[in-house]
């Protein structure tokens, strides 16, 4: 007996309507079936089973954590416009994927009006400065206006960011070069520090060398005068008086410095008496500026002396 052709078509009808009454949703992902046009039921992850032309996939809603960046221009304290960038980051509550199907729309338009009404309400309280000191706190409170708004729709706020603050451009120079001429004034601090540093230490050796430099010509001084009392008392020792010993010292110390002068090759022309009389006129002529200085200075205290006893 042939297989009748015409239930061919009637086969394959039926087929395709078998096949079509099955139908998979996704891992995090929520399917809501309307049977002629009403609410009928809301089907999760996994194989799922419908009525075919009688129930529908009117849409899918995803479980998954979501984010909305929303950019809003305002207006701070200080009257300077900032665009701020405000991550939400929500999801559809399990237990309210009808709520969030059927009472919203344009889910994303109501969290970015909520997130305008909420920003521009909070920062022109602040100065520029602020916003980026508490852009936590304007995050805290765009969250605790959508938690309360977005829940009665089914829609959960888990998290709200300001991942971004761009003020003008030109207050954005302006505040760079700020921060440059704060930066270079505390350079120029340290600097003058390390000079003045410099300046005083420098000053201290200074002072060490002319101190080791006054002692060590006081110790040659010193020496020089023990060496000429040396001679003189040797020169005593011999016969030759004070006055002699001293002009012959004089007239020796003479001639060695005329030598000195003529070792030296660099040396500049001068021009020194050189005669066996000018040691002793040097030496007469020191005795008498001694002598006339020892004067003066008995002088100068004896009129101090009748000063302080008249008064």
């Amino acid at each position: 007996m042939d297989f009748p052709i015409f239930l061919i078509p009637i086969i394959f009808f039926g087929l395709v309507i078998l096949i079509s009454s099955f139908f998979i949703v996704k891992q995090q992902t929520a399917a809501i079936i309307e049977r002629f046009g009403r609410y009928q039921s809301i089907r999760h992850s996994g194989l799922q089973i419908k009525i075919p032309l009688v129930d529908r996939i009117a849409g899918k809603l995803s479980l998954k954590i979501q984010q909305l960046d929303v950019i809003v221009e305002t207006k701070t304290l200080d009257d300077v416009f900032v665009r701020l960038k405000v991550s939400v980051q929500y999801k559809v509550i399990r237990d309210k994927v009808y709520d969030a199907f059927y009472k919203l729309d344009y889910p994303h338009d109501q969290i970015t009006s909520y997130v305008f009404d909420v920003v521009r309400a909070e920062v022109p309280k602040m100065k520029l400065d602020d916003v980026f000191v508490k852009k936590d706190d304007i995050a805290i409170a765009v969250k605790t206006e959508l938690n309360e708004a977005m829940l009665n729709y089914g829609y959960d706020i888990i998290k709200t960011l300001v991942t971004d603050i761009d003020p003008d451009a030109q207050v954005k120079a302006a505040m760079n070069r700020i921060n440059a001429a704060e930066r270079e004034k505390v350079a120029a601090q340290y600097e003058g520090d390390a000079q003045r540093i410099l300046i005083v230490e420098k000053a201290k050796a200074e002072a060490e060398s002319k101190r080791l430099q006054g002692q060590g010509i006081a110790d040659q001084r010193r020496e020089i005068a023990r060496g000429l009392e040396e001679s003189v008392e040797v020169l005593n020792n011999v016969g030759i008086n004070s006055q002699e010993a001293s002009a012959l010292i004089v007239v020796t110390q003479h001639y060695d410095t005329l030598q000195s002068i003529g070792e030296e090759t660099n040396s500049n022309l001068i021009l020194l008496p050189n005669s066996p009389q000018a040691g002793s006129d040097m030496l007469n002529n020191m005795v008498a500026s001694f002598t006339a200085s020892n004067q003066i200075g008995e002088a100068m205290k004896a009129g101090n002396k009748k000063k302080k006893e008249d008064e």
